[in-house]
């Protein structure tokens, strides 16, 4: 039971109620007041008999002005908006003590750190966040604010400790602790393209080879009509940057561009995600076709669709109309679809794999993105713009770079692309001392031979234990981007039970 007391503001008041409240054997469970002349209190619950004989006694205290029943009380609403807030926070959030203990973290927290919360709790971070001392900052005679590169399990992240002050009664200071959030580089990524796309169109891509603005001219053309696209090219050339360039410069700019990855969906999930469900209850929950109306869907990884899934998009592609899960009502939507596949989608159609009519419907037109070794005189320039980028993020000054790391940058193979730049920049500036350049050491770039792939000089073992190394590092990249073993098994080219007797072999899974 929680009562909210009305009240002026007086010497011993607080002291007159309690007595009351101990003349009846109640037990305060908590007590908030406030300086707007509320005084709130918690106690067990009590019958209708004793409230009713309770309440009138509070009301004839002296500066009692009004007292009421209250179904929560202030420190309770501010406890459970902040759990509510933490719990959807997509970031991992730490609370910390001045001792660096642990004392509040997230789910998300949690997922990174593979613990349960009663196992991290009273512990310091340190046990767990390396390549930061948090004891120590925490020390310092002046705790500022810290952006820095940390490691958990071996993963890297970029960490913002913020320090918590609490005023004292001379009005001065006390260090209570500090709020630490932790981002990964993916989660990094995702700010960053969010970012992007707040520039109008093509503007936002750099391109400076000819071979790139070439893309581009084609490109604008493409924007102007509502023909499916169908983009290709390898890994990381910026695919999805692309396509969202394409609809802002687009006249549906100003409606909804959304992504669907048909990788991380499968089964009865991918109808849903991209036509809605009608639940038992007869409730509609709006698919991406939906959510899209009069915009652009980018639906990523094609050749991942289930053909159950191809064919009801076909249809959809064919009349415009489409079907949610569960319901018998036919639905319209006008969206332009923007498509990426990673596979040749000739070669899946000869492994029946891809239905050859959807392939016409997808590849109306088409554009190959070029990877990064062939657009020789972008790298430079990309480089700069994410050094610019990750410097402000980072709360970093970097110093251009250094002779060497240009030739690097400029020499280098770059088989992950564009993704694979950005990423190194990350690492350098991360890891960069203020006002100093970027090395090429700081790049920490994998050695890679074209049509070799990455060598290790450091490996030692037999060309046996080599291909496993290999095979183990392949599986345990893609294993969790797949919903199951046996979709898995697919992209391969292997049977369930090959794949299922792998991962077993490697220990590898998805948490």
């Amino acid at each position: 039971m929680r009562l909210e007391v009305t009240c002026q503001d007086r010497v011993g008041l607080a002291k007159d109620i309690l007595e009351i409240l101990e003349k009846y054997e109640i037990n305060l469970k908590g007590i908030d007041a406030s300086s707007l002349g509320y005084l709130y209190m918690q106690f067990a619950d009590l019958n209708f008999d004793a409230l009713s004989e309770l309440l009138p006694r509070i009301r004839k205290v002296s500066g009692v002005l009004d007292v009421r029943t209250i179904p929560f009380m202030p420190s309770e609403r501010e406890h459970y908006a902040l759990k509510t807030l933490l719990k959807t926070l997509p970031d991992a959030v730490f609370a910390i003590d001045a001792k660096s203990r642990i004392s509040i973290l997230n789910d998300s927290a949690l997922n990174v750190l593979a613990m349960a919360e009663h196992e991290v709790l009273d512990e310091p971070i340190n046990h767990w966040v390396q390549g930061f001392s948090f004891g120590r900052w925490l020390s310092q005679s002046e705790v500022l604010p810290q952006a820095t590169r940390v490691s958990v399990a071996g993963l890297d992240y970029l960490v913002e400790a913020l320090p918590v002050y609490l005023p004292n009664e001379e009005g001065d200071s006390i260090l209570a602790g500090a709020v630490v959030v932790m981002k990964s580089p993916e989660r990094v990524g995702q700010q960053f393209n969010a970012l992007q796309a707040q520039v109008a169109g093509f503007e936002k891509l750099i391109a400076h080879s000819e071979l790139m603005q070439q893309v581009i001219d084609q490109l604008r053309k493409f924007a102007q009509i509502d023909a499916p696209l169908l983009l290709t090219g390898e890994t990381g050339t910026g695919k999805e940057v692309v396509a969202q360039a394409v609809h802002d410069a687009s006249l549906r700019k100003e409606h909804k561009f959304k992504v669907v990855s048909c990788a991380a969906i499968s089964g009865m999930e991918e109808l849903k995600t991209l036509f809605g469900e009608v639940d038992s209850q007869g409730k509609l929950t709006h698919g991406a076709l939906s959510q899209c109306d009069g915009g652009s869907l980018l639906i990523s990884q094609i050749d991942e669709l289930s053909l159950e899934g191809q064919g009801q998009l076909l249809a959809y592609m064919q009349t415009g109309e489409f079907q949610a899960v569960n319901d018998s009502s036919i639905r319209k939507a006008d969206v332009r679809l923007i498509f990426t596949a990673k596979t040749d989608l000739d070669k899946l159609i000869d492994a029946n794999g891809f239905r050859k009519d959807l392939y016409y419907r997808v590849n109306q037109v088409s554009c190959e993105l070029p990877p990064l070794r062939l657009r020789q005189q972008d790298i430079v320039p990309l480089a700069e713009y994410f050094v610019n980028h990750y410097s402000k993020q980072l709360n970093k000054r970097a110093n251009g770079f250094s002779k060497d790391c240009l030739q690097v940058l400029q020499e280098y193979a770059w088989p992950g692309n564009v993704r694979q730049l950005k990423n190194a920049i990350f690492r350098a500036v991360s890891s960069a001392n203020d006002n100093a350049s970027i090395t090429s050491e700081l790049l920490k770039l994998p050695q890679y031979a074209r049509g070799y792939g990455y060598l290790d000089n450091d490996f030692e073992g037999t060309l046996d234990e080599a291909v496993k190394q290999f095979e183990a590092s392949i599986l345990k990249r893609l294993y969790p981007s797949h919903n199951s073993t046996r979709k898995l098994a697919k992209k391969l080219g292997m049977s369930h039970t090959a794949i299922a007797n792998k991962l077993r072999e490697y220990q590898i899974n998805k948490g």
